[in-house]
């Protein structure tokens, strides 16, 4: 398999009022609001644009990923340590790849060369390159490891295209044909913005395994040009181990099927997106509960679990319920009838308590419209179902003015809607009491449909399908029961089954009763006693598999952590 290339590289240095955890911003400040870079809160006037974007970006991800209160671990005397050090960052681009994709080597200066170590963390979601610092970074970097980090192919490095600007390698943005851009689409209407993971034509997902592979070499080339001549480090010592959740835990897990090098010693993944043999992809039960799963907050029980209550969505439900048994997908017009359609297909109960989360924040829709462009490859202006991505003004596409889109790389998490875009949705018209729900049809056809574009979209989806062959190290696959969004029926379960089918015998499951898909919802009033997060057993995971390579042992036996008190 020929391997990446990688662009020039460029070096930052982070010390001082700078680091690499938390950009200078301790726990405090990231507790705090969003450092913008036009000289309001925690701007600094004397950092450069670049700087003052990277500190958003961490800021962003911390704020976007991590429960930063007492339910995460960071009470009262709490603090996150400062880790000075550099970081190396390139473009990469896989062969036969019309896009590149990022990555990024953050080099404490407490690296030990005679201990080595390189923890390699692809982003979550479809976040940019500081996705995965505040997953990987709180238990690597304070004990001198190195972290390498990749976006996959996706990222926050959106395409403007009424101004015609992209993002540069140190995330300030410039017009087409000047400068080397991230993310350089086919021009297309001016009102609308091009996204990565969707636009990219290259069906990323599918290259996963692939961008964290590339993702480590990187990291051990920028290593061994750190330390040339007598500290020198012995290449073959180096200990490298995955950690990453969602679907940056589905690229760790490709990767390791993908090595045929033996590069990885170990890996710690949470909620990992992968799609084991014989298992239901996230695209296919995605647009079957964007189509039913709204029907359940017809049900005062269900929707009394949102943590931000909105007495709107009840009608709201009981209007999906109806549309449903309108166009006879419904046997009739209840939530009873929609769960009971969501349980015949492998939706449980566990899961199903996120719904009226997924529901209210629009999520399925969000998944399936960037996804089924991804896989079928389209730019912006030829997405499935009449969707599109533009920045709305009372529904309409409008232009972005320099500041917002100057923003858009480190305050984005890569999805749409979003801090950026929204999406155009050109079938909502068609039904105006329920609106969302024709584009969410059309979605699902394309996945149950027998045209042409529906097997395309079937024929990529399948190539992203994980084998569960792994090699003999130590893994923990860490993931909560409530996951409503990547339920770990669908996913991590029947992967652990399969890999250990396939013989491997170091794989450790931990399923946590009272985890969800998003520590962040966690401190909302009502559910800091109900819900706990999940990146803490992550890093406890991550002692697991270091402790197994210390000892040369498996990583323990599986556990199944008990519920919270309620």
């Amino acid at each position: 398999m020929a391997e990446a290339e990688f662009s020039t590289i460029r070096e930052t240095v982070h010390r001082g009022g700078d680091d690499l955890l938390t950009a200078g911003l301790g726990l405090a400040g990231l507790r705090g609001p969003a450092p913008t870079p036009d000289g309001s809160t925690l701007a600094d006037p004397a950092m450069s644009e670049a700087a003052l974007l990277r500190r958003l970006a961490i800021h962003s991800n911390w704020k976007g990923l991590a429960d930063l209160t007492a339910t995460g671990g960071f009470g009262t005397g709490a603090a996150l340590p400062a880790v000075p050090g550099r970081e190396f960052h390139a473009l990469a681009r896989l062969p036969g790849r019309a896009q590149p994709f990022r990555v990024l080597l953050q080099l404490p200066d407490s690296f030990d060369p005679a201990a080595p170590c390189l923890v390699v963390a692809p982003a979550s979601g479809s976040r940019g390159i500081y996705g995965a610092v505040p997953v990987a970074g709180p238990w690597a970097l304070p004990r001198g490891c190195a972290v390498v980090y990749t976006d996959k192919g996706a990222g926050t490095d959106l395409f403007d295209h009424a101004s015609d600007t992209g993002v540069t390698l140190d995330g300030t943005r410039a017009k087409r044909g000047t400068a080397e851009l991230a993310f350089e689409p086919p021009p297309a209407e001016a009102g609308l913005v091009s996204v990565p993971h969707a636009h990219s034509g290259d069906n990323p997902e599918a290259d996963w395994g692939r961008h964290a592979l590339a993702a480590a070499r990187f990291g051990l080339a920028m290593l061994e040009r750190a330390f040339p001549g007598p500290d020198r480090f012995a290449l073959d010592r180096v200990r490298v181990i995955g950690a990453a959740i969602s679907n940056g835990g589905g690229a760790v897990l490709r990767a390791l099927e993908a090595d045929e090098t033996g590069l990885f010693d170990a890996a710690a993944v949470g909620a990992p997106n992968v799609t084991a043999p014989g298992a239901r992809p996230l695209y296919d039960y995605a647009s079957e509960a964007g189509l039913y799963q709204p029907c359940l907050l017809a049900d005062p029980e269900t929707l009394a679990t949102l943590p931000f209550g909105n007495p709107a969505l009840l009608p709201a439900g009981r209007q999906r319920c109806q549309t449903l048994h309108a166009a006879g997908l419904l046997a009739e017009a209840t939530p009873a009838a929609a769960r009971a359609v969501l349980r015949a297909g492998g939706f449980e109960p566990a899961a199903l308590e996120q719904a009226a989360v997924n529901s209210a924040l629009d999520l399925w829709r969000a998944v399936a419209a960037l996804y089924a462009s991804a896989y079928l490859e389209t730019p912006v202006d030829a997405m499935p179902c009449g969707f599109g991505a533009a920045v709305l003004d009372d529904g309409r596409p409008v232009a972005a003015g320099p500041q917002q889109r100057s923003l858009w790389w480190a305050s984005s998490s890569g999805v749409v809607p979003g801090a950026g875009p929204g999406w155009i949705d050109a079938l909502a018209a068609d039904q105006p009491a329920d609106p969302a729900f024709p584009g969410l049809r059309c979605l699902r056809a394309l996945w149950t449909g027998q045209g042409e574009r529906s097997a395309k979209l079937r024929t990529a989806v399948e190539s992203t399908r994980a084998t569960a062959r792994l090699p003999d190290v130590p893994v923990v696959v860490v993931h909560g029961r409530q996951d409503g969004l990547i339920p770990p029926a669908f996913s991590s379960r029947p992967y652990v089954e399969a890999a250990r089918a396939n013989g491997a015998g170091q794989v450790a499951w931990w399923e946590i009763d009272g985890a969800q898909h998003f520590d962040v919802l966690v401190p909302y009033p009502g559910l800091s006693n109900r819900y706990r997060p999940l990146l803490p057993y992550l890093w406890q995971a991550l002692d697991h598999v270091e402790k197994a390579l210390e000892t040369d042992t498996a990583p323990g036996p599986d556990r199944v952590i008990p519920a919270v008190e309620r």
